[in-house]
């Protein structure tokens, strides 16, 4: 019940917004610490290659693909509060596991269980078996992903069912965009701050440090966090306004949702479901690829290590802060040409979907300055967060709040699934271009060196061939234009599908 009757309303649905942008921070920021430490750590000490990093991720993308299915329905299930609990104690759970995996290898491989972080480095090097240091390591990380992806898909349906808790359809769109925001300030943010800890501190620190902030938000969350009606900081000036469209959401006395359960079967008959299903799958791996792959493709491209990339991709996360037009644009479309909500979404959705065509010419600039292709990717990633933002509202606007989180799930399920394919299919890309289409003084690399068509190349074999003058010419560059080209028309591609699924408005009551 609220107390307060003051006329002038009250701001906690804003408060409640930042909360949910601090989580979506911390989700990220765990998320990246892997992508910054591979290259510079993983690798040299677990003998990875692309390959290997690209199933690590892959199936990250899968787990969280699956778990975000069930992470609707829990949700829904468990309600707001405890259900976003339960989320972010397990992801946090999981991204520290990760600092454990180079002890976990020792133990296994040699034994040494009861070692530091550097004894089990120390016990890794005096394996000789390369590839059972790098199965059992993978194997391991993969684990940890597994823990972090069955927490993180908890993120967005419990974010979202939130929005759609404590604002209005009409702004829902502008505070998602708000949290969504937290994506890229997670991702604005671990450049640099995670290499400088793996620099200062060994990249198992960078873990535990980064894992434990999911702690402190749960405190915070804990405390502050209560549904509108519930809570004592909302006049009731601000609830009647919360509440202005809620035509499909009769309440009982505790204030849930009424009326049946959604099921899955039930959400799959309707085209709504089908068409956000279609938009996740098609886009989210396209920024999954930009979040996971842009360090390794500087170093790859570039020769640049994590701390020397922790300016470029500061710039590039900078640029896709644009994002928070995506909040303001169809709202714009709707309280001034007065368009209905989803009318509005998607002509701002179909605008945004041009802006990634640039990445079809990322790769050509990179041939005259490495920052032509960091500013395309962060204009394609501000594109993203500015689409992602609004195809999560067309859940909202078009199902009533105890569907949300369920369709949520579905269409996170989906774009993990996209999220796999193009994350595995670059890594087997990337090592197959670097290997098959290099050529070395103008030879072709396989024909100047036959014994790796069946023989793994050596850590540091091209360190070596360029500090002994050779011209080599790395067919990698090939394979990121593949990826930035499919990256390009996806959302396109994407907005044709959804709107020739769902060419009008229409709300779903049961």
């Amino acid at each position: 019940m609220n107390q307060s009757t003051n006329t002038k309303s009250t701001n906690v649905r804003w408060s409640i917004c930042v909360l949910l942008f601090f989580a979506t921070t911390i989700n990220y920021l765990d998320r990246q610490v892997l992508s910054l430490t591979w290259k510079d750590y993983l690798q040299p000490e677990f003998h990875w290659d692309n390959t290997d990093y690209g199933n690590i991720t892959a199936l990250f993308s899968i787990f969280y693909a699956v778990s975000m299915m069930f992470a609707g329905k829990f949700i829904d299930w468990m309600d707001t509060k405890k259900g976003f609990l339960w989320a972010i104690f397990i992801w946090s759970i999981g991204a520290v596991l990760h600092a454990f995996c180079g002890i976990a290898t020792s133990g296994i491989l040699t034994g040494n269980w009861f070692v530091g972080f550097e004894g089990a480095k120390e016990s890794i090097a005096t394996v000789n078996n390369v590839s059972l240091v790098i199965s059992t390591s993978v194997t391991l990380f993969i684990f940890a992903r597994l823990v972090l992806a069955i927490g993180e898909a908890g993120n967005f349906p419990a974010a979202i069912k939130t929005t759609a808790e404590y604002f209005p359809k009409k702004d829902r769109a502008f505070a998602t965009s708000i949290f969504n925001a937290g994506a890229t300030v997670g991702a604005l943010a671990a450049p640099v701050s995670i290499p400088f800890i793996a620099k200062a501190y060994g990249w198992e620190m960078a873990f535990i440090i980064i894992g434990a902030l999911g702690f402190v938000w749960m405190g915070f969350w804990i405390f502050y966090y209560k549904k509108p009606h519930q809570n004592r900081k909302v006049n009731q000036c601000e609830l009647d306004y919360i509440q202005q469209d809620h035509d499909d959401q009769a309440v009982n006395e505790n204030g849930e949702a009424m009326g049946k359960k959604f099921t899955f079967r039930e959400c799959f008959k309707y085209r709504q479901t089908w068409a956000f299903a279609f938009g996740k799958f098609m886009t989210d791996g396209v920024w999954w690829f930009y979040l996971f792959w842009t360090p390794a493709y500087l170093s790859s491209v570039y020769g640049m290590d994590s701390t020397e990339s922790a300016l470029p991709l500061f710039v590039l996360y900078i640029i896709t802060l644009l994002a928070i037009i995506g909040g303001w644009l169809p709202k714009y479309f709707v309280d001034k040409l007065g368009l209905d909500p989803y009318a509005g979404r998607m002509r701002a959705m179909l605008i945004f979907a041009f802006f990634p065509l640039l990445a079809l010419l990322a790769q050509p600039g990179g041939n005259i300055s490495y920052w032509i292709p960091v500013l395309i990717i962060g204009v394609a990633g501000a594109a993203h967060q500015a689409w992602s933002a609004n195809i999560f509202s067309t859940v909202g606007d078009m199902f009533p709040k105890r569907a949300i989180a369920t369709v949520t799930g579905i269409g996170g399920m989906a774009g993990g699934i996209g999220s796999f394919l193009i994350n595995k299919g670059s890594g087997v890309l990337f090592d197959f271009s670097h290997k098959n289409w290099t050529t070395v003084d103008g030879v072709p690399l396989l024909q100047k060196y036959p014994q790796f068509n069946t023989e793994r190349i050596p850590d540091d074999f091209f360190a070596n061939l360029k500090t002994s003058g050779a011209v080599i010419s790395d067919g990698i560059n090939t394979g990121y234009m593949i990826i930035f080209s499919i990256c390009a028309v996806a959302y396109l591609v994407a907005w044709f599908v959804m709107k020739g699924l769902v060419p009008k408005y229409k709300v779903i009551k049961d």
